[in-house]
């Protein structure tokens, strides 16, 4: 009678992350229209450079570079989310339930809507709303920046050999890097995009900057 033998499955079924191509070639073509359409085929130099004066179509620019944050963002961070709050897995409109890039893309755009009504309130509400035309403008030139570098890290993370569960303490250094950058960036800028007034500046930072993203956090991994 022959011996019963335990054979083992080396066969290794590789990760399916087409999905991060499809959304990072769309992001990519977003910015190709921007620059080609939008932007009046003007070229890298010209666009991160131009001055505000002397630029057109900086909402239609702006809004295309919010979602193109928002799409990388999500993309990078979304599986470093432990889970979907019960009360948002248990909503199935039509029979579908979120995952998780879906639900951390929801939230980070929500974040980014809230954030920019509060701050377009803000600047009304102190008597200075011609500056929120030279903020966003100026904060898309940022924002493009930033998204480029996280399309670069989507690419790295999915597709090269590295250990994720230790690149996420990187990636808290590179945001952390990155906010106390973006928050000298608004308030030397020779646009003069913050309010004039010292406690105006230290109250944008303090309600539009950091506690928004203490709620983000507390959102997607508390």
């Amino acid at each position: 009678m022959p011996l019963l033998q335990t054979f083992k499955n080396e066969v290794r079924i590789p990760e399916n992350n087409d999905w991060v191509v499809f959304i990072l070639i769309g992001c990519l073509f977003l910015y190709i229209f921007m620059m080609n359409v939008i932007e009046r085929e003007a070229n890298l130099k010209d666009f991160l450079l131009q001055k505000y004066y002397d630029s057109s179509n900086n909402l239609p620019s702006w809004m295309i570079t919010s979602l193109v944050i928002a799409l990388s963002l999500s993309v990078l961070i979304s599986q470093y989310v432990p889970i979907i709050p019960k009360y948002v897995a248990d909503f199935q409109p039509f029979g579908y339930q979120l995952n998780k890039i879906g639900y951390t893309l929801i939230i980070i755009s929500l974040f980014y809507f809230i954030r920019t009504a509060l701050g377009f309130l803000f600047y009304q509400a102190i008597g200075d709303g011609k500056k929120w035309s030279i903020f966003y403008f100026t904060s898309t030139k940022f924002h493009f920046i930033l998204s480029v570098l996280l399309i670069i890290l989507c690419v790295t993370h999915y597709y090269f050999p590295i250990d994720r569960n230790s690149a996420f303490i990187y990636y808290i250094y590179f945001f952390s890097f990155v906010f106390i950058f973006k928050v000298f960036f608004y308030l030397f800028h020779r646009n003069n995009i913050l309010p004039q007034k010292w406690y105006y500046k230290f109250l944008y930072i303090c309600t539009l900057q950091i506690a928004p993203l203490l709620m983000l956090w507390k959102l997607l991994f508390i």
